[in-house]
Parts: structure tokens; sequence; C-alpha cells
């Protein structure tokens, strides 16, 4: 557990400001991540090679996550649609039988493993959704699923207003998304206890960080100990508010690695700016470098927010803006009367599950 002396005056007034923080442990030495590959085309809709092996690690069930750990997420009501469009169609809004759950369904299995990661210096621990007939005979795409500030690898699945396994498992029913793995990572890569996460440069190193840690060593381990294909179009990216940050700049980073990227209510900081809490250096030493080589362009790239989101504002739609000015292929959309909430949450899962994995077989 996060100690409260190592809160800023900043983080306070967040807490405030959001109305909810329960502050997660983390473990995990920082370093510098890649920077982005060059140019590409432009599409919107508006309304290094990773390690060859990890060493292992201790592997348990967990059918009881810990709840709702970690994340700054707004307590909201629940706007899911009864009815809406086609089933398999495009929607802002995630229909509410997608979010239920179905008596004729067996969701995914939960469980959590550590992984020694070179990159820090020490064990750290991942959360992974297996499908319900998960085989070893079987090979399966994989999507690492990142959380926000104050998160870990808990937190996503813990919030159960989240609904992650019940919308996969449904859309898998229906035909509509392709069985795979889901591995829910602790972003705050360092080993350096004297950290935790806050509103400081300093603070925020950590979770830049974990690009190489995903990739030095969480990807090798799951792919050493899962039955997962190893291309890169069998990979995909998604986050929710700082995970939505790190999402959009692992997938500009190393677009060798990931064909599908998605970005839920995105953290400012991608690129420089000055926000209500911070000074951001930026990953991304500038607008220019949020492109792509032509032949290393995603499958799908989603960038999705909620229209009274009042935690990071305007940032995802100025992502939008930044990477339509450089011609890039995106997906941008809005949801409707959603705050930095579950409504988000459900919404960009769903329609990033729809297209995950979809051209090929």
């Amino acid at each position: 557990m996060q100690n409260k002396k190592n809160k800023t005056k900043w983080g306070q007034a967040f807490v405030l400001a959001c109305g909810l923080c329960l502050l997660a442990g983390c473990q995990g030495n920082s370093g510098q991540g890649s920077q982005a590959n060059g140019g590409s085309s432009s599409q919107s809709v508006a309304s290094g090679e990773t390690g060859k092996e990890s060493s292992a690690e201790v592997k348990s069930s967990a059918a009881s996550l810990p709840q709702g750990t970690g994340e700054l997420v707004k307590d909201t009501p629940d706007l899911s649609p009864s009815q809406g469009k086609e089933e398999g169609e495009f929607q802002t809004l995630c229909p509410i039988k997608y979010s239920n759950e179905w008596k004729d369904v067996t969701y995914g299995k939960v469980e959590h493993f550590t992984y020694t990661s070179k990159t820090v210096g020490c064990d750290r621990g991942a959360s992974i959704l297996l499908p319900a007939d998960y085989s070893k005979e079987k090979k399966y795409p994989v999507v690492y699923f990142l959380h926000g500030i104050f998160g870990d690898e808990y937190s996503m699945l813990g919030m159960k207003e989240n609904k992650i396994p019940e919308i996969l498992g449904n859309l898998q029913m229906d035909g509509l998304a392709k069985e795979m793995i889901v591995v829910f990572p602790h972003m705050y890569a360092t080993a350096d206890t004297t950290l935790a996460p806050g509103f400081t440069t300093e603070a925020m190193a950590p979770y830049d960080n974990f690009i190489n840690d995903l990739v030095g060593d969480l990807i090798p381990y799951v792919e050493a100990n899962y039955s997962t294909y190893t291309d890169r179009d069998h990979r995909g990216i998604i986050g929710f508010s700082l995970g939505g940050r790190e999402s959009i700049y692992i997938g500009l980073s190393r677009p060798d690695l990931f064909s599908y990227i998605g970005a839920i209510s995105a953290a400012p900081g991608l690129v420089p700016t000055t926000d209500k809490f911070m000074k951001h250096v930026g990953t991304l030493t500038g607008e220019d470098k949020m492109v792509f080589a032509k032949e290393e362009r995603p499958k799908y790239f989603m960038i999705t927010c909620g229209t009274k989101d009042n935690v990071v504002g305007l940032y995802p739609k100025s992502y939008h803006n930044i990477l339509e000015k450089n011609g890039v292929d995106h997906v941008w959309y809005e949801v409707p009367g959603a705050d930095h909430d579950s409504n988000a949450i459900k919404s960009g899962f769903y329609n990033f599950l729809l297209k995950a994995f979809q051209s090929q077989e």
C-alpha cells in the first residue's frame, strides 16, 4: 500500500477532484522507453524483438481478486442501452446485453502469477484472464490491458462494474470476438521503495519505464508459460487513463509488436504539456513522433473518451487531433454521458474486441 507520506499536494487535489482514490502498492529500476517510427495516412470516426526467455515464477489461481484496488474511476450510473444497433456493429455505449451475466456462458478463468523482471530487478505480479476452455493444444492471441495511475494488476478486474469477463465471454458466445488471453500487468516498474505514484516527473518515471519490463520480461514470460501466438498480428494493447496514455506510447514505439492498439480516457503527458496537476515533459519529444512507418501500421488503432470526463478533459481528443494532422489512420469517438468511469471502459473494451484479431483466422 502506498505510504501516505509520499502523496503530493497535487495528488491530494486529484483525489478530491475525482472522488475516489484507493492507493495501491507498487513493486518493480527505471529506464527509458524507445521512440516512435515514421509516417502514415489518416482516418477518424467522430461521435526490438522481445527477450527469448523469462525466469519464473509462482503461478496461483485467483478466483477472488482484491476488489477495486488503486484506480481513479468515477462512481457513476450505468448508461448501457437496453437496445442498440445490429449485433456486432460499432456503438458508442456498450449494449447492456453484452455487459450482463448470461446463464449459459462459462466465463474465463482468472489467475495471478509472478515473473522475474530483469528490467526492474525483482519479482513482479500480473493477473491473467484465460478462456473458459483454455487448452495447451490451441494457440491464442493476447491483449495486454493497462490500468490507470495508482492502480495495479488487480485493478481492472477488481472493479466489477467494468464487466471485462462478461463482455469478452458474451461477445465470444455470439461469435463476435475471438477467443483470447487478456493480461493485466502492474505498470509501476521500479524497485525503488522510496518512490510512489504521484504528480511529479520523478514519480511518473516508473510508468514510462514499463515498456522495457513489458518487452523484455512480461511478454517473454507469458509466451513461455501459456499457449499463445508470438507475432504482432496476434498481439494487442489497450489501457485506461494513464494506461491509455501508455498504450498509445507503447503502440507507437513498438509497432513491430502490436497490431491492435486501444486507449480509453487517455491521460495527458504523451507529448509535452502542462495540466492542472503537473508539467509533463512528454514520453515522446514532440507531436511529430506520433506516427508509424508505412510497413508497421496497426490493423486497428482506437481512442475514445467520455463526453463528461472531468479528469483527463480534452486530452484524448488532442491526441486524435495530432494523429489526424499527422495522417495516422485511427478511430476516434466519444462515449455520450460517460465520465472517467466504467461506462467509458465498457464501451472502449466492447468496440476494441469487435475488431481485435478479426483480420486473420
